[in-house]
């Protein structure tokens, strides 16, 4: 079994990149995800703040595919304010 040693984004390559025990590495090209999943400078701004905040829950939104999700639930919250 695999862990999890760390989560981080690259500022240099512009990826979140997870390392894991057995010397694997994943990582995440975050411009072809904003490519693939913004529409809006609010949408850009809201996966920037995981990026930077929060870069393993970036990469869980990524990886199980909730990214749209996420957006539209916090663009909705934006607007309630």
């Amino acid at each position: 079994m695999k862990f999890l040693l760390s989560c981080e984004f690259n500022i240099d390559t512009a990826r979140v990149e997870l390392k894991y025990s057995d010397g694997s590495m994943l990582a995440i090209d975050c411009d072809a995800v904003e490519d693939e999943y913004t529409k809006t400078i609010r949408h850009r701004s809201a996966l920037d703040y995981l990026v930077y905040d929060a870069p393993l829950e970036y990469a869980e939104l990524v990886l199980c595919g909730d990214v749209e999700a996420y957006l539209k639930n916090s663009i909705d919250l934006l607007q309630d304010e």
